[in-house]
C-alpha cells in the first residue's frame, strides 16, 4: 500500500507506534540517571494525541463509538494506557514509570497494526446487540479499568525487580504496618512529668514510592472494573434477558476482579509485607491477558471478536 493511499486511521496508528518505539529505549536509558526526561514525556503525550485523533477519526468514519472490533479496541487500550501513564507520572515524575508502562501501549498498537488481519482492521457496522447507549458506558469504563490495572501491575513488576537487596515496607495501606510519621521521645525517660513525643516525616525509598503508585493505580482500576462489570450485567439483561450467563468473557472478568480484590486484601493484611502483594498484582497481568486477548482471539462466547476459530 502506498503512503498516499493509506487510511488516515492506520497512518495515525503507525505514527503513534513510531513515537512509542522511540520513547521506549530513551526511557530505559534514563532509568540509570534517576531523572525524568522531558523528551520521553513529550513523545508519550504526542503519541496519546495521535491515538486520540485516530479514535475520533474512526468514530467519524464509522458513525459509532470506535470499539466494534479488536483493532479499535486495542487502539483504545493503547490510548488509555498512555493517558494513565501520563497521569501517574504527574504524581511522581520518575523514568521508571515510563520504562515500566510504555511497553504496554507499544505492544497494543504494534499488535493492532501488524498482527491483525486486514478484515479486523477495517471499520465494520455494529451488530444489533451493540446498538445501545450502554456501549460507550460499559466498554469505555472496562477498557480504562484494564489500562489502570495493567499500568499498576507493571509498576508492581518494577517493584519486584528494582532494589532487590533492600527491604520493602508497605506504606500505602491504612491498616498495615506502614506509616507516614515516625514517633520519637523528645525528653529522657527519667525526666519528671509526661515525656514529649516528637513526630518526624518518614522518607520513602524509591521502591516504596513505586509500590505506593502501584497500589493507588490498581485501586482506581479495581473500582472502574467493578462499575464496568455492574453496567455490563445491566446491559446484558437488556440485550439477552439475563444479568449473568457465565460467558467466557464474563467468567474471566470475574476472575480478574477476584485477583485484584485479593491484592487489595493483602494490602490490608498485617501478615503480608514486603514484595508478596506485588507478586499477586503481577499475576493479574496474565489474567487480564487471557480475559482480553485470549477469549477474543479464540472466537468463543458472546463477547469475542473472533479470529482463530471464526
Amino acid at each position: 500500500m502506498e503512503m498516499a493511499g493509506m487510511d488516515p486511521v492506520l497512518g495515525l496508528g503507525l505514527f503513534a507506534f513510531a513515537l512509542l518505539l522511540l520513547a521506549l529505549p530513551l526511557a530505559f536509558w534514563k532509568v540509570s540517571s534517576e531523572k525524568t526526561s522531558g523528551l520521553v514525556t513529550l513523545l508519550i503525550a504526542t503519541a496519546n494525541l495521535a491515538l486520540t485523533a485516530q479514535l475520533v477519526f474512526r468514530w467519524w468514519q464509522s458513525g459509532h463509538f470506535p470499539i466494534s472490533n479488536l483493532y479499535e479496541s486495542l487502539c483504545f487500550l493503547a490510548w488509555a494506557c498512555t493517558l494513565t501513564q501520563l497521569l501517574v507520572e504527574r504524581s511522581w515524575p520518575t523514568p521508571i514509570v515510563a520504562a515500566s508502562a510504555t511497553p504496554m501501549g507499544l505492544g497494543c498498537i504494534a499488535f493492532a497494526s501488524f498482527a491483525l488481519p486486514d478484515q479486523l482492521q477495517e471499520a465494520s457496522p455494529l451488530v444489533p446487540a451493540l446498538r445501545s447507549s450502554w456501549l460507550v458506558m460499559h466498554v469505555s469504563v472496562i477498557m480504562v479499568s484494564y489500562a489502570a490495572l495493567l499500568v499498576g501491575s507493571l509498576l508492581s513488576v518494577a517493584v519486584l525487580v528494582t532494589d532487590r537487596g533492600h527491604a520493602l515496607e508497605l506504606r500505602s495501606s491504612s491498616i498495615g504496618s506502614g506509616g507516614y510519621r515516625r514517633a520519637a521521645l523528645a525528653t529522657p525517660l527519667g525526666s519528671v512529668g509526661e515525656p514529649d513525643v516528637q513526630l518526624s516525616s518518614v522518607q520513602f525509598t524509591r521502591n516504596e514510592l513505586l509500590d505506593s503508585l502501584s497500589y493507588r493505580t490498581i485501586t482506581v482500576g479495581f473500582l472502574l472494573l467493578t462499575v464496568g462489570i455492574i453496567s455490563g450485567a445491566v446491559w446484558a439483561n437488556e440485550a439477552w434477558g439475563s444479568y449473568w450467563s457465565w460467558d467466557p468473557k464474563e467468567t474471566w472478568a470475574l476472575i480478574c476482579w477476584l485477583v485484584y480484590a485479593a491484592y487489595l486484601h493483602t494490602r490490608l493484611s498485617r501478615g503480608w509485607q514486603g514484595r508478596r502483594p506485588a507478586l499477586v498484582a503481577s499475576a493479574g497481568l496474565v489474567v487480564i491477558g487471557v480475559c482480553y486477548i485470549g477469549v477474543n482471539l479464540l472466537g468463543i462466547g458472546l463477547h469475542s471478536y473472533g479470529w482463530f476459530f471464526g
